[in-house]
């Protein structure tokens, strides 16, 4: 049974459709990550999961107990939801200490100070903050904060955790390190988490599966390596990084195992092979998404492998970036994105030739 399941779960403001028909299940101990950028529905989702707001349409289930059903007239408020929350500020009380903050939850249930003590104790270790039960709160530093709000949010044995925009105060280093430390912690503990966010890369990194919103619907949902490398959509594909999208038109298709397909494809001066999540027609105008990271660079003159996608070019902009060198490569009418070692070094008009192989091409609708 899910522990959390939303059924056409709509929120309207006025005249904004906010959320529309949202369906979504969270496994037990799962690690799903709502994203998609300001305005997308994400944290309207997650609100209302948590009681804060409420739903128009649809149901929302959690631990297999129907919490808010719009055509039945039933809401539970969010004290009775059994849901821990950590917010984007943290909502961390300044003229409380560290012990206090993550008490108040036990506080307001009616716990015995004995009682609370211990649990408070073991929620403050569980984050490495037990030694900083008596500091003043505003004595913390940006990450300590947050780790004091996620065990205020887990003191008291929630069913399910929601955190919306946890890391976004955070600086980069410092996001990418209680990032990695609360996915361990969530892994340990087994607790279902529903997380918000509108970063891609903590979406990728930290994630059991990633539901891409917009415009209040899901778009897909897929563990974080399908998302990124089988999208399903346009507007998906276009969302991580800077992927570059290809007119083509279908040679052939046939199946190719796994649920996927291989296509021949061609367009001005190029053919080659990609791969596919679904059949297309011979002479079918397509798009061929591929990753910067996935395109290599070759000699002017190289001549592409039997199925390998190859565009003769040049180098028209180069960028370094450290670890990476990003290129810009115009070939056949239109522009490349390419990223590649910082240790290829590529002259701005070096005759270049870009390849892709099938496995790295994946090719989606025009629609």
């Amino acid at each position: 049974m899910p522990s959390v399941a939303l059924k056409s779960v709509g929120r309207r403001f006025g005249g904004v459709l906010a959320v529309d028909a949202v369906d979504l299940t969270v496994e037990h101990g799962e690690f799903v990550t709502l994203l998609g950028p300001s305005g997308c529905g994400k944290t309207t989702t997650l609100r209302m999961v948590a009681g804060l707001e409420q739903n128009d349409t649809g149901s929302i289930t959690i631990g297999g107990r129907v919490v808010s059903d719009a055509q039945a007239g039933l809401f539970v408020p969010p004290d009775q939801r059994k849901l821990g929350m950590v917010f984007q500020s943290y909502a961390i009380w300044p003229h409380m200490t560290v012990f206090d903050n993550v008490a108040y939850p036990l506080t307001v249930r009616g716990m015995g100070k004995t009682a609370a003590r211990d649990k408070v104790m073991t929620a403050l270790k569980l984050v490495e903050m037990d030694a900083y039960a008596d500091r003043p709160a505003p004595a913390l530093s940006g990450g300590q904060q947050q780790r004091v709000a996620i065990a205020r949010a887990l003191v008291f044995e929630p069913e399910v955790l929601l955190l919306d925009e946890p890391l976004s105060n955070l600086d980069a280093r410092l996001r990418s390190q209680m990032g990695e430390e609360f996915r361990a912690l969530q892994k340990r503990l087994k607790i279902t988490t529903l997380y918000v966010t509108h970063d891609q890369e903590e979406a990728m990194a930290l994630s059991d599966r990633v539901v891409v919103m917009q415009k209040g619907r899901i778009l897909q949902t897929d563990i974080p390596e399908a998302v990124y490398r089988r999208p399903q959509s346009r507007e998906v594909a276009a969302f991580f990084g800077t992927p570059n999208l290809i007119d083509a038109g279908v040679r052939d298709c046939r199946p190719a195992g796994g649920g996927e397909f291989l296509l021949g494809v061609e367009g001005k001066g190029w053919h080659g092979e990609c791969r596919a999540g679904r059949a297309f027609r011979a002479g079918e105008a397509v798009l061929v998404v591929l990753r910067p990271e996935d395109i290599a660079l070759g000699a002017a003159d190289q001549a592409p492998r039997d199925g390998q996608l190859a565009w003769h070019g040049k180098v028209v902009e180069g960028v370094f970036r450290g670890p990476r060198r990003s290129l810009t490569i115009e070939a056949a009418g239109q522009r490349f994105h390419v990223e590649c070692p910082a240790t290829r070094r590529a002259r701005i008009g070096e005759a270049v030739t870009v390849f892709a192989e099938p496995a790295d091409a994946w090719v989606i609708g025009r629609e």
